[in-house]
């Protein structure tokens, strides 16, 4: 559709059914046809390349906002923009960026929530309905999710950064907790803060580290 010239900003391409779903670093993301929530937004985002972290903090408070409507106070935000309901894995999300100069022209917000789906074959996968012990109507679920996130977006562009990182902290998992990481070799840290550009910011034994996207592993 971006190639086409066919697509306008805030466009939402929705599927009931995945052959081939994405998740990060080139995992696959399992969904139930017709169960679950399977979808993409195109926004013009108005940013520029430094500054994309900023779509990982709306689209996961976005999704935030609305779980926690459902299902109250133990969802958190892990880092960079996987949803997770106590200690399992309940939404992932997937940001495609594509850049004119230095700015962002377009992107494209990929977010698979799991909604009524009660089994999954990765151990570590939860759905609303599993939490909730009933099922939801799904486009009364999208109808809200979409809400948030355009509210995010809103929030994004009237510049009201300071407000919206401080959430996206407040509820990010593991923060300023100790616990078990793997990057080159199994560590001990925790989770301080996360800098401008998104890397992740631990303090370990050996003193405080970054860490980028797929350069760090939550274990434990």
């Amino acid at each position: 559709m971006l190639s086409d010239g066919k697509a306008t900003d805030g466009s939402v391409v929705i599927t009931s059914e995945q052959t081939a779903g994405k998740g990060q670093r080139g995992n696959s993301w399992e969904a139930e046809p017709g169960k679950n929530l399977t979808f993409s937004v195109i926004i013009k985002p108005g940013i520029q390349i430094g500054q994309q972290f900023w779509l990982n903090i709306i689209s996961s408070l976005a999704v935030y906002n609305l779980l926690t409507k459902y299902l109250g106070n133990k969802v958190k935000v892990k880092w960079p923009n996987d949803i997770y309901y106590e200690d399992q894995k309940i939404c992932g999300i997937l940001i495609q960026n594509f850049i004119k100069g230095t700015d962002i022209e377009n992107s494209i917000i990929g977010i698979g929530l799991n909604v009524n789906q009660i089994k999954f074959e990765e151990p570590k996968a939860i759905s609303m309905a599993t939490v909730c012990e009933q099922q939801f109507p799904l486009q009364s679920v999208l109808d809200d999710l979409l809400e948030q996130l355009e509210h995010s977006l809103a929030q994004l562009h009237l510049g009201n950064l300071k407000e919206l990182k401080s959430q996206y902290m407040s509820e990010l998992y593991w923060f300023q907790e100790q616990h078990l990481f793997k990057s080159e070799e199994l560590f001990t840290g925790t989770i301080i803060g996360i800098d401008d550009s998104g890397l992740l910011h631990i303090k370990t034994d050996e003193g405080e580290k970054y860490f980028n996207f797929k350069e760090v592993v939550f274990i434990k």
